[in-house]
């Protein structure tokens, strides 16, 4: 049997390959998204490509979005609020508190805390009551059909 990576090595495996079975240019290609201690400190939000709300209570910044558009992560910061989400909430998300916290009331009255340093998944069939005295999170969102990123 061959080895494939002895064939590479000796640029045996390289010279029968099509060019498109070698590796791609370094234009074309993809990278791990860091978040770097200085990001998670709030240097992220420094990017040109941060989203800031109208009123300037809410900083979201994209860190990474998947190929399909299905998949993606990066960091928000929202002041106090109360929303009611009455229908479902429509995305899974994965969210983990680096400062602040939220109190989470589901339909059923179940109530959740989360705090600074803990995490929580809200799934997208999820409704209920979120409040908050401001936080800043690190998000992980999936959605099937790619809404909601």
């Amino acid at each position: 049997m061959l080895r494939t990576k002895s064939l590479v090595a000796t640029g045996i495996l390289a010279a029968a390959l099509p060019l498109a079975a070698l590796p791609v240019a370094a234009e074309e290609a993809t990278h791990p998204a860091e978040m770097s201690r200085e990001d998670l400190a709030g240097g992220l939000f420094d990017s040109p490509e941060t989203l800031v709300s109208e009123n300037g209570s809410v900083l979201d910044i994209t860190s990474l979005k998947s190929s399909d558009g299905k998949f993606a992560s990066g960091m928000y910061r929202a002041g106090p609020s109360r929303w009611e989400i009455d229908e479902p909430y429509g995305v899974d998300e994965f969210m983990y508190f680096l400062e602040g916290g939220v109190t989470l009331t589901s339909s059923d009255g179940t109530v959740m805390e989360i705090e600074a340093g803990e995490a929580v998944t809200i799934p997208k069939e999820w409704t209920g009551v979120w409040e908050t005295d401001g936080y800043t999170k690190i998000w992980v969102i999936y959605s099937a059909d790619g809404s909601g990123l």
